[in-house]
């Protein structure tokens, strides 16, 4: 893996490499305007266009690459799960050993509350080829170059910034697949068979379209459409977003986008503020005049440490993660956001937005799917997260909802901590937040706490990351 001095190096040697590229592209500009019957005037401001236009192409290129170095993606770690421990995948556990010995506590370590009553082969699922299937599934969300220039700025990449929004998005897609696909729903890349595959296919391309790369009615929840909400929580294109204030965004894309697409009719966001849930105001978002209830996508901004994550609440968020209503965790290092989806021992399992790619054209039939889903698992030890963080779950129906604020208490607070719950991850309240207090203004609300996202740190490298390659499974 690179460290940070190997890495200025490389991007030193880009960075020559593509001065001579321009030089060579002005003095082509220069020959092909000879031959124009123009003026010099003309041929000198059409030349400039010309090389401004080509400077800001190698630009994005050399911070793509650069991007690109400094978090890993160029050299592959290959590292083994662990072939005695079981691999959680937001509520799924697989396991190398199809039929485990020893006790079921001692194999399944944390989680074993939530399925203790469940039987043996039903909580070691498929084995490692389950998790890999699992995995691939998950819909991958990166930086992309070369989109259409976003609104009041002259951004057209989110290279080096947009990367806890790209957590957020994919959150929030694992819920519509969710929602309209199913949790066990899996993507295969042979061809379709049936009428079943077929339906499913387009469900899943709709869904990526959804979050496609441009200001688009087609495309409501796309890093452009977040941007430009994001300026109501006091942000502008290019800055840095923390795990609440993307919360917060979240939401609002969401609202916005039901206005114009009758899918997201039966959805509701909610966001938790000072890590609270307040059931009646639940309630009153959720149920429908007619007595229908929307399905419920719940997350949740929390603060667990003041510098560094506090370690009693490790086992705290890798035991949410074996929750089946779990749709994953944003937040990652300082300055580096992730999106976890799962553990292993005292490990966390991620998708990684780090690494920048062409944007790809989903409004065209058929585009390639190949982009979206992440062959990598990759790996960080669960003492490097960063404290703010915003926990997200899917409950589809009334019965999920009430489920959850039946069982959900005993995964929050730490283990030989307080019996009076007195530190929990975050709370529920029986009733309206507005009965209990004054609601603060949400820009100030979400803002202060996420100093640590204000800004990149160029010489933070990635060496406690790790990748896995399946032919190691």
């Amino acid at each position: 893996m690179f460290n940070g001095t190997s890495s200025a190096i490389t991007a030193t040697s880009l960075l020559k490499t593509s001065t001579g590229s321009v030089s060579q592209g002005t003095e082509t500009m220069k020959v092909e305007n000879v031959s124009k019957p123009a003026t010099s005037k003309d041929n000198t401001r059409d030349s400039s266009e010309d090389l401004l236009d080509l400077k800001g192409k190698v630009e994005s290129r050399l911070l793509s690459m650069w991007n690109n170095v400094k978090f890993g993606w160029t050299v592959k770690i290959k590292t083994n799960f662990s072939k005695e421990s079981p691999v959680w995948l937001l509520g799924r556990c697989y396991h190398r050993k199809l039929s485990p010995t020893g006790s079921l506590e001692s194999s399944t370590e944390i989680g074993t509350e939530a399925t203790a009553h469940e039987q043996m082969e039903q909580i070691y699922g498929e084995g490692i080829e389950g998790f890999k299937s699992d995995f691939i599934s998950k819909i991958w969300m990166t930086y992309r170059r070369e989109f259409p220039t976003m609104s009041g700025s002259s951004f057209t990449t989110d290279c080096g910034w947009g990367c806890m929004l790209r957590s957020g998005q994919m959150m929030l897609a694992q819920a519509l697949v969710c929602h309209f696909l199913g949790r066990s729903w899996r993507w295969s890349e042979k061809p379709i068979q049936n009428g079943r595959e077929f339906q499913e296919d387009c469900l899943h391309r709709m869904i990526i379209k959804w979050f496609g790369d441009k200001s688009s009615v087609n495309s409501p929840l796309s890093i452009h459409q977040m941007v430009t909400l994001g300026e109501a929580l006091g942000k502008k294109p290019g800055d840095w977003y923390g795990p609440a204030s993307v919360a917060h965004c979240l939401k609002s894309v969401m609202v916005e986008a039901s206005k114009e697409n009758y899918e997201f009719d039966k959805l509701e966001v909610y966001v938790a503020q000072d890590s609270t849930i307040y059931i009646q105001d639940v309630y009153t978002h959720c149920r429908l005049p007619n007595g229908c209830w929307k399905s419920l996508i719940l997350l949740v901004p929390v603060k667990l440490g003041t510098e560094r994550l506090n370690p009693i609440y490790g086992p705290c968020l890798t035991s949410l993660l074996t929750l089946d209503f779990c749709i994953g965790i944003i937040g990652g290092r300082p300055k580096h956001s992730l999106y976890f989806v799962g553990y292993q021992d005292d490990r966390l399992i991620h998708l990684d937005p780090h690494y920048c790619q062409e944007m790809v054209d989903v409004w065209q039939p058929n585009f390639s799917l190949q982009t979206f889903h992440c062959r990598s698992p990759r790996k960080m030890p669960i003492s490097k997260m960063d404290p703010s963080c915003c926990i997200g779950f899917y409950l589809q129906t009334h019965h999920d909802f009430e489920s959850f604020v039946n069982v959900i208490n005993t995964f929050l607070t730490p283990q030989g901590v307080s019996s009076s719950n007195e530190y929990p991850m975050f709370t529920l309240h029986s009733g309206s937040r507005s009965t209990v207090m004054n609601p603060p203004n949400i820009r100030y609300s979400i803002y202060e706490s996420e100093h640590n996202w204000a800004a990149p740190n160029l010489q933070d490298s990635d060496t406690d990351m790790e990748s896995e390659e399946f032919v190691l499974l």
